[in-house]
């Protein structure tokens, strides 16, 4: 049984920067976004991590040799349906439920493909974990019809005032062969409040099933990257020593190449990455859109440490 280090949470949240230093632990494999391997890698044939397009990437082409005897043989059209009718944030319910339906067939079918890849690069890899940075809740709870993947995941936060910021700017999408998909979706800020708390809050209704769930904020980890790669190591039953987190510093990451399917165009990054804490958002959000988010999303900043708790009346 594969164990499957799933990244959770809304993007632009660091998930991306969070695979990429563990990435560099021993044992473990980052995949980058699975649930976009399908279009965006099988079909698209969009860049691997490592800068090969998916099709000539040898260790993509190992995996799909070793799940499916080749991606020729993979019935990508079925699964982007499945993927159409499953993850979706809307059915949740449904899936809680667990009653056979045609949304929890779609979800059997994406579980049972995704546990197919995560099997498979674990072997081509021999690796202990699989990272898997798709994000989507709803697919983690996916991912829960199949007792073969060993699921456990990371539910990523960050200051929903900076995730807003984060997503009104323009991200260009360099892997992209298709220019209509050259840039990365925009929201304003009032859409990625809502956004943001909506993810949030499917995330935590995961350790309510009994996945295991950890949560790590982004801040926390730019501060103090050993920590908290240290504390998701034990979290993942990884045995690290202290100098298996020597390419990680207060500052900077030591990052080598990784074979990543989808993400943030920080997974081409090579080198000596700067650690530093991104609150732009505290100069260029204007103030409007500041409290609005912050209104928004009070309950949950609240929950996460963002701003202090109200204090009781006496």
């Amino acid at each position: 049984m594969t164990r499957v280090l799933f990244l959770a949470g809304l993007g632009r949240s660091g998930t991306t920067l969070l695979e990429r230093a563990l990435a560099e632990l021993p044992g473990v494999q980052p995949l980058g976004e699975v649930i976009h391997l399908w279009e965006r890698s099988v079909q698209g044939d969009e860049l691997c991590g490592c800068g090969e397009a998916f099709s000539r990437c040898p260790f993509w082409r190992a995996v799909g040799e070793s799940a499916f005897g080749g991606w020729g043989s993979v019935d990508v059209g079925a699964i982007i349906r499945a993927r159409a009718r499953a993850d979706r944030l809307r059915r949740i319910p449904e899936l809680l439920l667990g009653r056979r339906t045609g949304t929890t067939r779609a979800a059997r079918l994406l579980a049972a493909k995704h546990r197919q890849v995560y099997d498979a690069a674990a072997a081509v890899t021999r690796a202990d974990v699989v990272v898997d940075s798709s994000k989507h809740p709803s697919l983690a709870h996916c991912l829960r019809f199949d007792p073969a993947i060993d699921l456990r995941v990371i539910h990523m936060v960050r200051d929903s005032r900076g995730v807003a910021y984060s997503w009104t700017k323009t991200v260009e999408r360099p892997e992209a062969r298709d220019p209509s998909r050259r840039w990365m979706t925009r929201y304003t800020p009032a859409q990625s409040a809502f956004l943001w708390s909506l993810h949030n809050a499917a995330v935590a209704v995961l350790a309510r099933t009994g996945t295991p769930v950890m949560v790590v904020r982004y801040e926390s980890f730019v501060r103090d990257p050993r920590s908290v790669l240290a504390a998701v190591a034990r979290f993942a039953d990884l045995a690290i020593r202290g100098a298996d987190l020597s390419f990680a510093s207060a500052t900077t990451l030591q990052l080598t190449q990784a074979h990543t399917a989808a993400g943030n165009p920080l997974r081409f990054a090579i080198g000596t990455l700067p650690l530093k804490l991104d609150e732009a958002w505290r100069r260029l959000l204007p103030v409007r859109h500041r409290l609005a988010v912050a209104a928004l999303t009070y309950p949950q900043l609240v929950r996460y440490g963002y701003v202090p708790r109200p204090r009781a009346q006496p």
